[in-house]
């Protein structure tokens, strides 16, 4: 069970590390209304990653098959999904967010929600899951139950520890921006989140339906 744990550990950090939408959008929050807003973002993203995490363990043959029977159309969504929260992020405004916190202690509840939808649209990540399984040999067929919830348990607890630790880096260099740095990284992070999802759906347009393979 130990290694079974520091194998989960591992995953969850992988899993969570890479800086595409949702890290972009955890570090946005961090900078534009604070540390915490965005570990609760990252919390969101890791309780999506958590439940892919069990479906891919529980059925690794039934999840596979439905993911490769459907990668166009949910390719698709999970592009457009990004657009929307690409162009939210875009069009905000910094001085209306410090204004509204000064009103009221805002929306831990929407930044969760948000981060979790936005983390849940990427149905293609239980193929990152299940190379990462195989990597680690941390399918064990005869521990389900000890693999389901130590292992998957360690994977939640390595995500949140990579939140922690990337939101108190990121708070500490936010010293560093003023309002019009915030409106900066707010443009160029909503600009590099829609081109994901321009280039998602072109590449889905041009691979499944016009047939032209992308290398």
């Amino acid at each position: 069970m130990l290694a079974l744990a520091a194998k989960g550990f591992v995953i969850g950090i992988l899993v969570s590390a890479p800086m595409g939408p949702i890290g972009m959008l955890c570090i946005q929050r961090t900078l534009s209304k604070g540390r915490w807003h965005g570990f609760i973002t990252g919390l969101g993203a890791m309780v999506s990653d958590i439940v892919y995490a069990i479906l891919t363990s529980l059925g690794m043959g039934v999840v596979v098959n439905f993911v490769e029977a459907n990668q166009a159309p949910l390719q698709l969504g999970g592009s457009l999904v990004l657009a929307v929260f690409g162009y939210y992020i875009y069009q905000s405004n910094p001085v209306k967010n410090l204004r509204k916190q000064k009103e009221r202690r805002l929306s831990f509840t929407q930044d969760f929600i948000t981060a979790f939808l936005l983390t849940f649209s990427n149905v293609l990540i239980v193929l990152l899951y299940i190379g990462l399984f195989a990597r680690f040999g941390f399918i064990l067929p005869d521990h389900s139950v000890g693999m389901i919830v130590g292992g998957v348990g360690c994977i939640g607890i390595g995500a949140v520890c990579w939140w922690l630790f990337i939101t108190y880096i990121v708070s500490k260099l936010r010293k560093w921006f003023n309002v019009r740095g915030i409106w900066l990284m707010n443009r160029i992070v909503g600009s590099i989140i829609i081109a994901l999802s321009i280039i998602g759906v072109v590449s889905v347009l041009l691979t499944y339906y016009i047939k032209i393979p992308l290398i």
